[in-house]
């Protein structure tokens, strides 16, 4: 058996999610009071710059799901988690510009103080925005729309336990 380390697949400019499956975390980050925070793509984005997301990144080799979380919110927002809930895992299979991609997402709520966020990356994130679900700003990145799904399904079941 040959294994092939991302490291050597970086190397020869291979892409997450592009050439072999990537693995990431996805966070969408509320108030706790029925608003949630979209990140607009910034001009040195990977893909689909302007476009607003739900705020996720990549999960390093030897990092655990949930450090790469805590990681990802210092790097891209600059805050602390009041609260984490996990909600689940989904696949992205979807096409690009650049071809076929192929993510395994791991969906977190995250509660935080919209007074601390900030954005911590200028150049892959140019805007913050803040609204209900239903309100989520447009034009929205291809995986986006699964992200809110994802969200309200998880918040629909809690609902209907109560």
């Amino acid at each position: 058996m040959v294994v092939v380390s991302v490291v050597v697949w970086h190397t020869l400019g291979m892409k997450k999610g592009i050439d072999y499956i990537g693995v990431a975390v996805c966070f969408m980050c509320h108030d706790g009071k029925g608003n949630f925070l979209f990140t607009r793509r910034g001009p040195k984005a990977r893909d689909e710059q302007g476009k607003w997301e739900v705020p996720a990144g990549g999960v390093e080799v030897g990092e655990t799901v949930e450090a790469a979380l805590h990681r990802e919110l210092k790097e891209e927002l600059c805050v602390e988690p009041k609260a984490v809930e996990y909600i689940g895992y989904r696949e992205h299979i979807a096409e690009s510009e650049e071809g076929a991609r192929h993510w395994i997402v791991f969906s977190y709520l995250v509660e935080v103080d919209p007074s601390e966020v900030k954005i911590g990356e200028p150049d892959t994130c140019d805007g913050l925005h803040w609204s209900p679900l239903e309100e989520a700003p447009e034009p929205m990145h291809l995986a986006m729309r699964d992200s809110i799904i994802v969200v309200q399904n998880h918040l629909r079941a809690k609902t209907e336990l109560l």
